[in-house]
């Protein structure tokens, strides 16, 4: 997950999500990509909230199955199926 300035015009809080194994194919189709409110977005994963307050530009990866950390590049990417 990863926080970035929002567009001008389409008001957000700047979050992107993903599963850690998105490839180029998968992320250059459009019809992969949809935009939620943010507390559908924690009502799936509760353990993304105590990060929502991080500044723009701030980056984490899953590295468990309740624990993200600072993504600076060199940890492997926890992936595991939600319950949903």
């Amino acid at each position: 997950m990863y926080r970035e300035q929002p567009d001008d015009g389409r008001p957000d809080i700047g979050w992107r999500f993903m599963a850690g194994n998105d490839n180029d194919e998968y992320m250059n189709d459009s019809n992969n990509h949809h935009v939620f409110a943010i507390n559908t977005i924690c009502n799936y994963d509760r353990d993304i909230i105590p990060y929502l307050r991080s500044e723009m530009g701030s980056a984490y990866i899953r590295v468990d199955n309740t624990k993200f950390e600072i993504d600076d590049g060199s940890k492997h990417i926890f992936i595991a199926m939600q319950n949903i």
